[in-house]
Order: structure tokens, then C-alpha cells, then sequence
């Protein structure tokens, strides 16, 4: 009852910002509801059954998040998630009005959620989690964190709220220290890949600093191949091989964390083969990879949003695609930021667009890359760029940053909740 007068109010907002901008003002209900019942975020989150699992770190977060929702359901669990972008308090509380009860009240056997680094630090502040998984440490967001000791102190605070286990990556060093600080009564359970698959990716994953070995066999769950969208994991006595939502072995990645968290989650309830099924079975999560059919043809949609996630995705881009839309949004205050990364092997771009392409598209020239236009208003340019003839091979990529990524979702009408 005590928050049956904020879940009105924040409806009601909720209900006048999507009437002003259909499929948008997601995050202004929970801000609204955040500052007129500061408590019940925390106390949401802490009412669910079978407790909360809570995914962190620079980059995979999404992708694990939703694989993990897709394994638990599998084997029978209700879960409640919250969209990708509503990884940020506001966006949280938003996320659970849309499923709320009159009294506040969400359904559910088990909150699974995924947490922005820097936010979540804040939002767990006396919030317990069963379980934590912690993807990576990246050079990411300079505007908002200086550096990544910075970030490792704030997933160490996220996982400090666990109970029961956490969950870390094996080849990132800086979360294989939190690991060796987790309390007595915390279990630690790991993922990583194998030799060979790091051998096979010679610029690395994209962690600040990897660890100098790799994963044991038998000592947490182990990418053990790739080949393209397909992946072999190893986990314990089983070994399965699962359908990739996108290209790269970083997508790999982010199956074994979603595998190993899983296993951790449910314990002898835990089948291998449900696993790899449901893994195998979801699509690509909101322009990580994502095809979509826009004005009767295919669309493949790559977001880039710090230098490791930009190299490993322009990297897995088929060569010789030969038509690519290149937008670069405002959320990149400091093009400099993609400098020290590769865009050669694009090869060509069709057209640089966004409030950076001035900066995109030398970027893009210092690398060897050729240009064939620049068009800084971003809608002319998704529209000149569909309105061109189908490519000769593959199909038409656009590799954009998350406001831009935003801004061509709106500009083709893709409203839907993420």
C-alpha cells in the first residue's frame, strides 16, 4: 500500500510521455517514482523469490543478460528482466512499473538484470544479490570513467552485494582480483576461452589488461572453438555447441558467462542441452549484430561504444560487404577516442554520417578506408542509403554509436521496448 500512490503517479507519466513521443520517455516514470519513493527500487529488488542475478561490466552485458534469461526460462524459471537500456536507476524502476501490481508488486520467480557499471554501484547500495557476473574491464565512456581502476572499483562494490556467487570472466585481470577478494561463503565460478581461441584473435578481446593464462579444462566454462556464429562451450562433464546470435568470438564470450551464471543459478537443475537449445534459439539483442527487415530489405545493424567493442565488431564484419552506412552520434564527445583502433579491413564506406562525420570520416581515411560521400544529417543518409541498390554481397551494414543508433531507430520507426 505505502507505494500504491507512486505507482499512480509514475503510470500517469508514463502514459503522457508516450503520448507525446510514441515508444519513447521510458526512463521519466522512474525518475519521477525515484524521487517521490526513493525506497522502492531497493525494495522491489529485493523481494523476488529466488533473489536477483545481476550482470555488469563494459561491454556483453546485453547480450549475456537476455541469453541468460533465455537459458532460465527454459528450465522452467519466471524470470523478470529489464530492457537493455534501462540498465540506469531511472531505467530500472521504469522497467518494473511496467510489470507492477497496484502495490508495487512484480511477478516473478527471479529478477535477472542487468546493470550499468557505474549506476549499479549506486543502485545496489543496500540491495543483496544472489548472484553477480561480471563480463569485463574495457576502456569505455573516458567522459565518465577516467580510467579502468576507476571501473573495477565500482563492479567490486556491485559484487561485494553477492551472497551466494559470483561470476567473472577468467581472462580479464583486473576482475580475477576481485574474484580473489570475494568473503568466505562466496563462491567463485569462472568463464573464459581457450588457447587456441585466443590465438586466433591476435588483436585480443579487448581487455585493459588479460590474464597471462588461460582457463583449465574443468575449472568453469571454456569457449573451446569458433567458427563464425557458431561456438563449442565446456563446462563440467558436458560439451555443447550452440548458434551465436552474431558474428565474433566476444558473442561467444558472452554465451559462456550467460551458461556458466546458469548453471551457478539453478544447480542440479541445470541441463546442458536445454542450455545450448535456448542459446541457440534467441536473435540478436538491439544492434549487437542485429538483422532487421526495414522498407523490404535486410539490415544488419552494428553498435560500436568504446574502442575494444569497435575493433571487435568492425573486425567481425564479412569481408567484402560492400554497402556500409558509417554514424558516428554526440554521445562521442571526443571522436579521438576510436583513433588508436583499425577500420581498414571495411575497406569501403558508402556514406559517414552523424553530428561526427566530419571527424568520423578522417578517422575512417587515416585508416585506408575509401569514402564514398559524407552526409551529416543522419536521416538524409539512411534514406539515400536504403534507397540504393541492393549490394552485390552481403547485406547493408550500418555501424553506429549509440546515439546514432537511437536516432536511425527513430528515423525508421523501430519503437519497441529497447
Amino acid at each position: 500500500m505505502r507505494y500504491a500512490p507512486a505507482i499512480f503517479v509514475g503510470r500517469l507519466v508514463r502514459f503522457a510521455a508516450r503520448l507525446r513521443k510514441p515508444g519513447g520517455g521510458s526512463a521519466v516514470p522512474g525518475l519521477i517514482v525515484n524521487r517521490i519513493a526513493p525506497g522502492y527500487l531497493r525494495r522491489t529488488l529485493s523481494g523476488f523469490p529466488q533473489g536477483l542475478i545481476v550482470v555488469s561490466g563494459s561491454s556483453g552485458k546485453s547480450t549475456t543478460t537476455k541469453m541468460l534469461v533465455a537459458i532460465l526460462r527454459a528450465h522452467g524459471v519466471e524470470v523478470f528482466t529489464n530492457p537493455s537500456t534501462a540498465n540506469i536507476s531511472q531505467g530500472l524502476t521504469s522497467a518494473l512499473l511496467e510489470q507492477a501490481d497496484w502495490r508495487g508488486r512484480v511477478a516473478g520467480d527471479v529478477a535477472v538484470l542487468e546493470m550499468d557499471e557505474g549506476h549499479g554501484a549506486l543502485v545496489m547500495q543496500g540491495v543483496d544479490a544472489r548472484i553477480v557476473t561480471l563480463m569485463n574491464v574495457m576502456v569505455d565512456q573516458i567522459d565518465r570513467f577516467h580510467d579502468s581502476e576507476m571501473v573495477a572499483g565500482m563492479l567490486a562494490k556491485i559484487a561485494a552485494r553477492a551472497h551466494e556467487a559470483i561470476v567473472v570472466n577468467a581472462d580479464d585481470a583486473w576482475l580475477q582480483r576481485i574474484a580473489a577478494t570475494v568473503p568466505d561463503g562466496v563462491a567463485v565460478h569462472r568463464f573464459g576461452v581457450s588457447d587456441a581461441v585466443m590465438g586466433a584473435s591476435p588483436r585480443g578481446l579487448g581487455y585493459t589488461e588479460t590474464t597471462t593464462t588461460r582457463l583449465a579444462p574443468g575449472d568453469g566454462v571454456r569457449v573451446e572453438a569458433v567458427d563464425g556464429s557458431t561456438a563449442v562451450l565446456a563446462g563440467g562433464d558436458a560439451s555443447v555447441e550452440v548458434r551465436l546470435p552474431a558474428r565474433g568470438t566476444h558473442y561467444a564470450v558472452d554465451a559462456a558467462a550467460a551458461y556458466a551464471t546458469a548453471e551457478a543459478v539453478l544447480g542440479e537443475r541445470f541441463t546442458p542441452q536445454t542450455a545450448a537449445d535456448a542459446l541457440s534459439a534467441i536473435p540478436a539483442v538491439f544492434g549487437r549484430g542485429e538483422r532487421v527487415r526495414v522498407r523490404d530489405q535486410d539490415v544488419e545493424f552494428v553498435l560500436v561504444q568504446n574502442p575494444a567493442s569497435y575493433q571487435l565488431n568492425v573486425d567481425s564484419i564479412a569481408p567484402g560487404t560492400d554497402q556500409i552506412l558509417f554514424a558516428i552520434g554526440s554521445d562521442v564527445r571526443d571522436p579521438s577516442y576510436f583513433w588508436p583502433t583499425d577500420a581498414s579491413s571495411l575497406g569501403r564506406v558508402s556514406i559517414v554520417s552523424g553530428s561526427k562525420a566530419a571527424e568520423a570520416a578522417l578517422m575512417l581515411a587515416y585508416d585506408g578506408v575509401e569514402i564514398e560521400r559524407v552526409e551529416p544529417d543522419l536521416g538524409r543518409a539512411i534514406d539515400d542509403f536504403l534507397a540504393a541498390p541492393p549490394p552485390a554481397d552481403g547485406v547493408k551494414t550500418i555501424i553506429f554509436s549509440a546515439d546514432a543508433m537511437r536516432r536511425t531507430r527513430a528515423h525508421l520507426g523501430l519503437t519497441g521496448a529497447e
